[in-house]
């Protein structure tokens, strides 16, 4: 099996492994466990380790540490002010950054921005160290907002806009979600007839399942906002199109547009949340961000896209970088639950468990190393994941465009599965996260001074925003199912159940071919046919092998299950539902085995010596607590023994155990700043 790069992208075909290729080694031995007689503890040089994390942007991370220390008097704002003072304070602090240039790192250099898009996902994801309502005010205003008119406008947009929103002195929000359609996009009610004698489109919002709703900065800041409309030309509809439509003027409402607060939220409530209705409110004919359709002044509607469907998902892939900075945002959040719930670990002290009368401190109990350490591992997996769908992030919108010469549809497709995923995963880790080491700190880590309140009620939409994350699995699995096909523009559930029913499922099992990864695993590794018994635990291609095994064992059991139902007459929407869990265990399988593979390849890349050592425990850590979390579905599957079970548990308690007197300084490479960790009672 082949050590990857981390700049790898997700394979072309379903991965399996290889026979002839080398083995992937591990500078210490395997089989040296903490309680062996010889094992050396290894030393971790913290910032050289952050230098690790921080990668080719430790710059752009430290500016944004250094606004976060600046303004780390908002973190006792949010708790003191009242809401609408608060808001004002969030929006001070964003104009405040953007004069800095942290925030406008992916827009091009002409319009004052840094040309940079790796840089600008990199300054997003550290701001997740500080207050969360101007992460997400950032998000919004330079993500959604400037990102929409960056991607789906052309220069006259350009030109309009970019310099003022990207300085902050002009605010936007971006209206798509609305009341009655959620995840849906492509049957939102709003409307965008053009009127060929005025040349103009006349938004109007039919009925209130339409009215766009939970929409940053629409509240009370937003004065222009990026609205996505059914577009009609001569009485015919061509789909959601994006229009850029003034909502206010010198703070007041304009005519037509009707603004209501969504009110008090669980978090965030830094940001105006807002309801938009639009009463025929016209815009001029250049509103329409055209770069994937025009309406010429007569009404005629082009586009270099032909196909509805393409022409729309081509759209929504464009703004892909809100995934994944909203990803990247959630992992970061966890790295600050962690950092303070590890140090809180080392310094509480309770009950007496040895004869010299000192109670001990909670990191040395068994159960609290089992409780922070396998989070910690992940925390470190899902970074180095998360590291590289940035870098793919890059790569794609530093190249052509989705209609440009040159463009690679497949890498987009690939890099879209692959930032849905890790958002997914990515999000829920924080809020499993941030919930285990608030309980981790007792009665402490409920005082709102200690963060946790915050980071809880913050965090939590992030599963829902970006995208729910259980439909962007179904994503992921849409395309493991039909390999990107070129039946791409049938991404609706029925159109993948008829697809992979009538025409992919035989190519899928082939392509999966699990028994063909079997017979190739036992090439590789000790044992024979009882590889999965006898391979050493801590053997990377062990591990790899075992979440590959899973992830194609499942896609190819979808394939089958679809194929049986719709073979039996079944209508395949009904078929997809019932076996929709198995779709999106497929996906998280894939998605799985992705995050360990971006961990063992950045531990393979780095030089022998302690700091490689260290982040092979971690990476040992988190890959066999992820089969064991899943123990039964193994053992289901006749890929795990009792007795190897045990030991894998019995081998995770050892690693916990190594990893101890690690732990603080794995947490302090987080770089969180001391400033805003707060916490002062429990870090004393």
């Amino acid at each position: 099996m082949p050590a990857k790069t981390a700049t790898d992208q997700v394979p072309d075909e379903m991965p399996t492994v290889e026979p002839e290729a080398p083995a992937i080694e591990r500078v210490e031995d395997d089989a040296v466990h903490a309680t062996d007689r010889g094992y050396r503890q290894p030393e971790v040089d913290v910032d050289a380790l952050r230098a690790v994390l921080d990668g080719r942007y430790r710059e752009v991370r430290d500016l944004v540490r250094s606004n976060l220390v600046e303004h780390a008097q908002i973190l006792l704002d949010e708790e003191q002010l009242s809401t609408a003072d608060f808001r004002e304070r969030v929006r001070d602090v964003v104009v405040t950054m953007a004069g800095t240039g942290q925030t406008g790192m992916g827009f091009p250099e002409e319009y004052g921005g840094g040309g940079d898009i790796g840089a600008s996902v990199a300054a997003f994801e550290t701001l997740a160290y500080g207050d969360l309502s101007v992460l997400v005010k950032v998000g919004v205003q330079f993500g959604l907002f400037g990102g929409a008119i960056l991607q789906l406008g052309t220069r006259a947009h350009h030109d309009a806009h970019l310099a003022d929103l990207v300085s902050g002195r002009t605010m936007g929000c971006f209206a798509m979600t609305e009341t009655g359609h959620g995840s849906n996009v492509q049957a939102l009610g709003t409307v965008a007839t053009y009127d060929v004698e005025a040349e103009e489109f006349v938004i109007t919002t039919p009925d209130d399942e339409s009215r766009k709703d939970y929409i940053g900065n629409a509240a009370a800041h937003a004065e222009l906002a990026v609205v996505f409309a059914q577009l009609e030309v001569g009485g015919e509809r061509h789909g959601v199109h994006a229009f850029v439509v003034p909502i206010r003027e010198d703070g007041r409402v304009l005519d037509g547009v009707r603004v209501e607060d969504c009110g008090p939220k669980m978090g965030l409530n830094g940001v105006d949340n807002g309801r938009l209705w639009f009463d025929h409110v016209r815009v001029p004919r250049i509103a329409l961000l055209n770069q994937f359709a025009e309406v010429t002044p007569e009404g005629r509607y082009l586009s270099p896209i032909d196909n509805a469907n393409k022409r729309f998902f081509t759209m929504l892939g464009t703004l892909v970088q809100g995934r994944v900075c909203v990803g990247g945002a959630g992992i970061n959040a966890a790295k600050v639950a962690l950092t303070i719930a590890t140090r809180y670990a080392v310094r509480r002290r309770q009950f007496e468990t040895t004869a010299s009368g000192e109670e001990q401190v909670l990191l040395d109990y068994g159960m609290h190393q089992r409780r922070l350490l396998p989070l910690l591992a992940r925390t470190y997996a899902l970074h180095f994941a998360q590291e590289v769908v940035a870098g793919q992030l890059h790569d794609v919108f530093s190249g052509p465009g989705p209609t440009e010469p040159g463009s690679d549809e497949h890498a987009r497709r690939m890099l879209e599965s692959r930032a849905a995923g890790t958002k997914a995963l990515g999000t829920w880790h924080a809020t499993r996260t941030i919930q285990e080491c608030r309980e981790a700190c007792g009665g402490a880590g409920y005082i709102s001074k200690n963060r946790f309140a915050a980071l809880k009620a913050d965090t939590d939409v992030f599963t829902t925003f970006e995208g729910d994350n259980h439909v962007l699995l179904q994503l992921v699995a849409k395309g493991l199912l039909t390999d990107y096909a070129g039946e791409f523009e049938d991404m609706d559930q029925l159109g993948m159940a008829r697809f992979v029913a009538g025409l992919a499922v035989d190519t899928v099992v082939e392509r999966t071919a699990v028994h063909k990864l079997v017979q190739s695993v036992r090439d590789l590794l000790p044992g024979g046919d009882t590889w999965d018994q006898e391979a050493g635990l801590l053997d990377p291609n062990y591990q790899l092998a075992m979440l590959r095994f899973r992830e194609e064992h499942m896609i190819g059991g979808v394939a089958r299950r679809l194929k049986r139902g719709v073979d039996q007459g079944a209508d395949p929407g009904a078929v997809f539902s019932r076996v929709q869990d198995h779709v999106i265990a497929a996906a998280r399988a894939h998605t799985e085995r992705l995050v360990l593979e971006a961990f063992v390849a950045r531990t393979a890349a780095l030089p022998d010596g302690d700091l490689k050592v260290a982040l092979n425990l971690l990476c040992d850590l988190h890959a066999l607590s992820t089969i064991e979390a899943d123990r039964a579905w193994f053992m289901e599957h006749g890929r795990l023994s009792s007795t190897r079970s045990k030991a894998i548990s019995r081998e995770v308690n050892a690693l916990c155990r190594r990893l101890r007197p690690l732990a603080v300084d794995l947490v302090d490479a987080f770089g969180v700043p001391e400033q805003v960790l707060r916490s002062e009672e429990l870090l004393a």
